[in-house]
């Protein structure tokens, strides 16, 4: 096979995060977005350690084809499944978790099946969405990045991942400065003013904080604009409008400086009979609903540990750590981004929960100093998963149960088999579905010493 090369390729099977996979002669071919049973014409984009391609045409469609309901789904980076059944959406989740553990040798364990989202729409709690525009000095858009053309930003104001008040929020804001012919920030000339707007809504309280974030590259007075977004008829409850500048060079969410236009800078969210107050930059999962489930296997999966010493590694803003205290002796967390830190601690006194303890720092480095000995240790890190060095520390602490929470599970797989190298079994495996209409998929682990 050459690079830059079409060829006829028939789809056999899937594999995380969402790939066709199909064979050419001795080379397998991965294919983003291709469906078992498709029959394409496709690029080859790729060709080193692994052959990817593109598709060109799909040549024969499967019947389980949908219309995508977004009416921008096509050209839109935000989601990637819309065009598929959820059921098959589930099923096609299901087969990928199982083919990369099967790959990697892991089996033995009980599987239970794939937990479905509560909401299938409408059910993300925070979006960040970028000025930008879509065709290069063409009109103001207000959305996500389109993977159809370099740095080009497509508007979603039909985006069905959010509800009506995000749609009402985001139209609102893009009307609003594009009637002012406000400038978007340029990330190659490092010029402009606008930059992303972020907006969190509590599922089961309905408070909503709105952040606008732009550079300081210009003098705007703000106030006609928190007029109107005050003045919008909400499902939820406006409690805060903040102004985040932001000089960063680079295309992320960075407060420079933040002031509160209206209201507070923080929601509060509940879960699972729990409050959680949550800050603009704090890091809670998009999916309140979906989350409740996921702890909810969390508790399933750990044993009776009224007398036990829980580490929660990795914990955020201490959420399973507050969900599991209850039931244990004492909870100790370790998360290395001391505002996620401080808010732990903060929602912990909150909640009257006196037996959690949350430290900021580097879990590798972290653990290395606790001197208490844990009998159950939670693991929940982000898509890169733990470091063979921090999982080495973790499994010198020598856990009788080690419960592990994957958003990414390519990297739980490589962690498992360090730890069944390491003398533990996998005894249990869920997968749970948080975000309908794209390749991710959570995965909760039981891991006892054998």
């Amino acid at each position: 096979m050459k690079k830059g090369q079409e060829y006829v390729l028939e789809i056999v099977e899937t594999e995380f995060p969402g790939y066709g996979v199909a064979y050419y002669e001795d080379n397998k071919v991965l294919i983003k977005g291709a469906l078992p049973g498709e029959k394409v014409l496709a690029r080859v984009t790729k060709k080193k350690t692994k052959v990817e391609a593109k598709t060109v045409e799909v040549l024969e469609e499967v019947d389980y084809k949908i219309e995508a309901p977004c009416p921008v789904f096509d050209i839109c980076g935000g989601c990637t499944h819309q065009f598929i059944d959820y059921e098959k959406q589930l099923e096609l989740k299901e087969q990928q978790v199982l083919k990369l553990l099967k790959d990697a040798g892991i089996d033995g364990f009980e599987y239970e099946g794939i937990i479905s989202s509560p909401k299938v729409f409408e059910y993300r709690n925070k979006m960040e969405f970028t000025f930008g525009d879509y065709e290069k000095g063409g009109e103001l858009e207000l959305g996500l990045h389109t993977p159809v053309k370099r740095n080009a930003i497509v508007s979603t104001t039909t985006c069905l991942l959010i509800d009506k008040d995000f749609r009402s929020i985001l139209k609102t804001t893009l009307d609003y400065f594009r009637s002012k012919n406000i400038p978007h920030y340029n990330l190659m000339k490092h010029e402009g003013y606008l930059r992303h707007l972020v907006i969190r809504k509590a599922q089961k309280t309905g408070e909503i904080l709105i952040n606008i974030v732009t550079t300081s590259q210009m003098e705007f007075n703000l106030e006609e604009y928190k007029s109107l977004l005050t003045n919008i008829t909400y499902d939820g409850v406006l409690t805060g409008i903040i102004h985040t500048v932001n000089d960063n060079l680079s295309d992320t969410v960075k407060a420079d400086k933040v002031e509160i236009l209206y209201g507070r800078d923080y929601i509060i969210e509940e879960l699972m009979g729990l409050k959680f107050k949550i800050s603009p930059y704090s890091f809670f999962q998009t999916n309140t609903l979906g989350a409740e489930k996921l702890y909810s296997c969390v508790r399933d999966f750990m044993s009776d540990a009224d007398n036990k010493v829980v580490f929660d590694l990795y914990c955020g803003t201490g959420t399973i750590g507050q969900i599991v205290a209850s039931n244990a002796k004492k909870v100790i967390g370790v998360e290395l981004i001391e505002e996620a830190v401080h808010a732990a601690n903060n929602n912990a006194k909150f909640n009257g929960l006196d037996n959690c303890t949350f430290i900021a720092g580097d879990v590798k480095e972290i653990i290395k100093t606790i001197n208490e000995k844990p009998d159950i240790i939670i693991l929940d890190p982000p898509r890169p998963g733990v470091s063979p060095e921090a999982l080495k520390y973790v499994i010198d602490f020598n856990p009788n149960e080690i419960i592990y929470v994957s958003c990414n599970p390519k990297t739980l797989v490589e962690n498992l088999k360090q730890l069944k190298e390491s003398g533990y079994v996998i005894k249990k495996l869920k997968a749970v579905d948080m975000f309908p209409h794209t390749p991710h998929v959570e995965c909760v682990a039981l891991i006892e010493r054998e």
